[in-house]
């Protein structure tokens, strides 16, 4: 299910980030890994959060601000089960995000971008 995210599930979405960046995020420097890490809450208060919880534990969870969609992370060990793909399709319907910006050195996510816009009818949607 997926569910607004509250402040006191930042402890958890810290972890899911951790978790998602060390398995996708290669191309960070540790020095840049510990510089967003230590800015996570700022980045938190300033979006509109949305989590994949099942069976009591949040899994997954997607930000957006206004059209644009700002973060997507999912735990590591649920990669590959949808989870990133129902958050980002919930953000298209509910809160029209058609915007991203994706680092160009992240070509897992570009591609997952990518097919999920496509499969949304949006394949020109807005890349920054």
């Amino acid at each position: 299910m997926i569910r607004a995210i509250t402040e006191s599930d930042y402890p958890r979405l810290a972890e899911i980030w951790e978790s998602s960046v060390r398995a996708t995020h290669g191309f960070l420097s540790e020095e840049d890994f510990q510089y967003y890490k230590a800015h996570l809450t700022e980045y938190f208060v300033n979006v509109s959060l949305y989590g994949y919880q099942s069976e009591n534990k949040l899994l997954g969870f997607i930000g957006v601000s206004y059209n644009f969609i700002e973060m997507l992370f999912v735990d590591a060990d649920s990669r590959d089960k949808g989870i990133g793909t129902a958050l980002t399709k919930f953000v298209i319907h509910n809160c029209r995000g058609n915007m991203l910006d994706v680092n160009e050195q992240n070509t897992q996510a570009i591609g997952f971008y990518k097919r999920i816009f496509a499969s949304s009818g949006m394949a020109n949607a807005d890349w920054i």
